[in-house]
């Protein structure tokens, strides 16, 4: 039966309109937005030509610098503890315990509540005076620490709520991947001698490597896009210590009213975040060693 070619583009016009007009019209505006000098609030007649001059700013402008380093500096130390927890739990709830449902539900309820509301409830804990964490810390006998008025300490603070929404994800993720190891391999190891730790490092995750891979470069992906967690938490502060680059492009965009310079920075995060995403996608390409031939 040969199928017309009309039909198909008639299944899949709405939803590649959807795509074009959710998607790409706002990255085609994006990048001609940044190839223009304008402001919020007066007309777009008005609106400068100034080709790549928004880009050399970019790359000459040290806090676009600074906020790169502090988006990597976060990316790699939150998601990189994000999978070593997320990895450590779905192990350790892997088999069958009594309460394992409602603990899986606890883990999973930190990545359903709203960005805003994380900020807000961390914010709350991380407050000097009345917080949750300074009054553990004074049954510890350690001293009230001023969370958010320290450079160092207002990053650990980030890192910190972001690891507690985000592990979840993780968890997620891996224990569904080990609930699909075949267990007659899991078997033959047991009975070849291998214990848990040998059968973890040399059987479980090796399998589930392919998993692993791909949470990894989507987390990272998110953790490059995050913006309201940290936009409630610190806004960046103090200083510039916790202003990772989407906050920069906010800040840039709607607080400096550079919209030109604020797009070309948001152009030069895509790249970077395409470039994730294409390796994700070549990582969960089943067929990308041969070329698609079964």
């Amino acid at each position: 039966m040969q199928r017309s070619p009309l039909l198909a583009w008639l299944f899949i016009g709405p939803a590649m309109a959807v795509m074009v007009a959710a998607c790409l019209y706002p990255v085609v505006s994006a990048l001609q937005l940044s190839l223009f000098d304008w402001s919020m609030g007066t007309p777009w007649s008005s609106a400068r030509w100034v080709g790549l001059d928004n880009f050399v700013s970019a790359f000459q402008n040290p806090r676009v610098w600074g906020s790169l380093w502090t988006t990597l500096w976060f990316a790699g130390l939150s998601v990189g503890l994000e999978m070593i927890l997320g990895i450590a739990l779905a192990l350790a709830l892997e088999k069958p315990i009594r309460g394992i449902a409602f603990f899986r539900t606890l883990f999973i309820l930190p990545m359903m509540i709203a960005p805003v509301a994380v900020g807000l409830a961390w914010r709350y804990m991380f407050d000097a005076q009345f917080g949750l964490i300074n009054a553990f810390l004074g049954v510890l006998g350690i001293g009230a620490k001023a969370w958010l008025a320290e450079p160092g300490l207002a990053f650990a603070a980030i890192v910190i709520a972001d690891i507690w929404q985000w592990t979840p994800f993780v968890f997620i993720m891996i224990a569904a991947a080990l609930a699909n190891v075949d267990g007659a391999v899991i078997e033959a190891s047991r009975i070849d001698g291998a214990n848990w730790w040998q059968m973890t490092m040399r059987v479980k995750l090796p399998m589930i490597l392919h998993v692993i891979a791909i949470t990894l470069m989507m987390r990272l992906i998110d953790a490059f896009r995050v913006l309201e967690v940290i936009y409630v938490l610190t806004f960046g502060g103090p200083g510039d210590s916790t202003e990772i680059l989407s906050l920069h492009i906010y800040k840039t965009a709607f607080i400096g009213q550079q919209l030109g310079s604020a797009a070309a920075i948001s152009v030069l995060l895509l790249v970077v975040v395409m470039g994730l995403s294409w390796f994700a996608l070549r990582l969960s390409n089943p067929l990308k060693d041969n070329g698609g031939r079964d």
